[in-house]
């Protein structure tokens, strides 16, 4: 039961501090859609996903209007595309169609899992899947793109990371009409979790249930403002005591939204990934949070230890409110969604190399960074080789989503609109890596790789 307190802060946390429940995931397995016959895997497709996910954003409309609670998007994930392109063949091109089609009829915001798992190598479907990734995402609305392409156990494939770096770049200049769009809606990871119900990287793994929930709670406004009310003189300790209760509170909201939300559905529970993701929302914004644990601006020396204890101390919170926390969990630095980043670069305190070094001990990894469009492939393939060696190395996941922004300049912005806001277009080091990618090959998975 909750009390009449813990209520009303609820309320003013929602009304004041941009508290809301991210999104509501329904994760749908297409293994039982997989046919040698591309037309009728497309057709089984989009009857289950039409047939399961009917309800889905009436359901979560009805929680937000009887509670009070702003569910901000409803999106579904399905199994990885290149698994069902492997067994069909056909243009891969026509099941990202389906997915688009099944997005609009049950009236979705997105719908992820245009993906393939390529850590250590291509199977059947992985090569015509990526390579199809540019035009699918140019001719689809609501579809989003994944790739893994290492991990703590494979290593790092580098053959996939300097296809990726080349994807990347046509995926930009395909929708260069649309702010290179298409490319905020690819992701590339290095351990990929397959219970993630973030876009643009969520997709449903082979591991899963048939179809679940998962529900992602956002809360950086929340947190920010307990420490906004907290004592200056606060040693970091009690700081993350804080923010560890905030965190426990914002857990219970999604673990509530989530089984409410299976119930009435009739589906499994799956996860609440507790991550602070932040928007272009004054006050909602994990730079802010950082600053108000005494840093005079992101990017200063200090905030890596700072967003390390964040992490910590929103995941300790977390599972102590859940037993089902999953997903990535942790805190976002996207750079165009954070109103607190986006200021931090325009006066010239956060580079590419420190939002790296930030990478280490956040959830994700590099998200949502505006480059200048004449950055080549292989230098986008280094920053992504870059992020998944500090995933490998550190058993974590890590994901880089870039966008080179078509014949831009650094210095000027991108507008995205909604929740991805705004981006500045950042300088970065263009000292070219092209005969290091060249070589291909894979990079051998590291010692702490052999727990067994």
């Amino acid at each position: 039961m909750f009390t009449t307190n813990e209520i009303l802060e609820t309320i003013k946390m929602i009304d004041e501090d941009c508290l809301d429940v991210r999104t509501i995931t329904m994760g749908i397995s297409l293994i039982d859609c997989m046919d040698e016959n591309i037309d009728r895997s497309c057709e089984k497709i989009y009857r289950k996903i039409t047939r399961l996910a009917k309800d889905l954003v009436k359901v979560g409309e009805a929680i937000e209007k009887e509670y009070g609670i702003p569910i901000i998007n409803k999106r579904i994930s399905v199994t990885p595309i290149a698994m069902l392109v492997g067994a069909s063949g056909g243009d891969p091109l026509q099941y990202a169609l389906t997915l688009d089609r099944c997005a609009k009829e049950v009236g979705v915001n997105f719908i992820g899992g245009y993906s393939a798992l390529v850590q250590k190598g291509f199977s059947a479907g992985d090569e015509a899947l990526i390579a199809s990734i540019p035009k699918a995402l140019a001719v689809t609305q609501r579809v989003c793109a994944s790739v893994n392409i290492g991990s703590t156990k494979a290593g790092i494939h580098m053959d996939a990371v300097k296809k990726m770096g080349e994807i990347v770049l046509e995926c930009a200049r395909l929708s260069a009409d649309d702010n290179c769009i298409g490319a905020a809606k690819l992701v590339v990871f290095c351990n990929a979790p397959e219970d993630n119900p973030f876009m643009a990287g969520a997709f449903h793994g082979v591991g899963e249930a048939d179809c679940v929930i998962n529900v992602g709670v956002s809360g950086p406004g929340v947190v920010r403002a307990a420490l906004a009310k907290a004592d200056p003189s606060l040693p970091m300790h009690e700081l993350a005591e804080i923010i560890k209760k905030t965190a426990f509170k914002i857990t219970r909201m999604g673990q509530m939204v989530g089984t409410l939300a299976s119930e009435r559905l009739g589906v499994p529970f799956g996860i609440v990934d507790l991550s602070l993701a932040p928007t272009p929302a004054i006050g909602d914004s994990v730079a802010h949070i950082l600053e108000e644990m005494g840093l005079r601006h992101c990017g200063a020396y200090g905030t890596t230890a700072c967003l390390a204890m964040l992490n910590d101390a929103v995941k300790k919170g977390g599972v102590m409110a859940s037993s089902s926390v999953g997903g990535l969990s942790g805190a976002f630095i996207p750079v165009s969604e954070d109103a607190g980043m986006i200021d931090a670069v325009k006066a010239g305190h956060l580079c590419l190399e420190k939002l790296e070094a930030m990478t280490a001990v956040c959830s994700v990894g590099l998200d949502m960074i505006v480059v200048p469009g004449d950055t080549s492939a292989t230098i986008i393939s280094g920053i992504i080789a870059d992020e998944a060696a500090i995933g490998m190395v550190n058993s974590k996941t890590t994901a880089v989503r870039i966008i080179p922004a078509i014949d831009r300049k650094a210095g000027e912005e991108l507008e995205f609109g909604g929740l991805l806001g705004s981006g500045v277009i950042m300088e970065i080091n263009q000292a070219e890596c092209a005969d290091m990618i060249n070589r291909g090959g894979r990079i051998p998975a590291p010692l702490q790789s052999l727990k067994n």
